[in-house]
């Protein structure tokens, strides 16, 4: 198991930095990521398993979240890349062709191209071709669509911000300064560190 293998690896390495041989994963504020830093640790004392401590709990919470679900969008039979989707038609305000709807969405082509399907079925958007070349789509949200992600959005908000409720305001803001920070750095060069 490592710390980037997904929802296993990442029970592995979601723990607090734990410098002892023997965490203790059931103590108040721990968490499962430190029992695997200390077994790797214990494997390999000459390596930094800094970057586990990180990768590792990011990687388990995205995970726990999915497995969550969210319930509000799933009464109103949406998945989150389907809200996503129509949620970056809603805050742009403006239509968008699939391709900037991939990016907007952080999806590959034919995901949006499927979602679009299945939402275009259901009556929340829409298409219309370019009239200067016709391979380009249109795609905006109907008047149902508009509704259906105003009335969803507060009570999806009110839901996760009962899943982080755990956290004061101030630790939510150092929380979402840091993971912004280090998203921007990604987001710059990521490409430039893979292997």
């Amino acid at each position: 198991m490592t710390a980037t293998q997904g929802p296993s690896a990442g029970d592995g390495v979601t723990g607090t930095p734990d410098t002892s041989s023997t965490a203790d994963t059931s103590a108040p504020g721990r968490d499962t990521v430190a029992e695997v830093v200390r077994q790797w640790r214990a494997v390999h004392p000459d390596l930094d398993t800094g970057p586990m401590e990180i990768i590792g709990r990011i990687n388990r919470c995205a995970a726990l979240f999915q497995q969550a679900e969210d319930a509000p969008l799933r009464r109103a039979g949406l998945t989150r890349p389907e809200f996503d989707l129509l949620g970056a038609l809603r805050r742009t305000g403006h239509e968008l062709t699939p391709s900037e709807l991939a990016r907007e969405t952080f999806s590959s082509g034919a995901a949006v191209t499927k979602r679009l399907k299945q939402l275009t079925e259901r009556g929340l958007v829409e298409r219309r071709g370019d009239t200067r070349d016709r391979r380009v789509a249109h795609v905006r949200l109907t008047d149902a669509g508009r509704e259906a992600v105003d009335g969803i959005l507060p009570s999806q908000l009110a839901y996760e911000n009962a899943v982080l409720s755990g956290l004061g305001p101030a630790e939510l803001g150092d929380l979402a300064g840091l993971l912004g920070g280090l998203l921007a750095q990604l987001e710059g060069r990521l490409s430039a560190v893979r292997v």
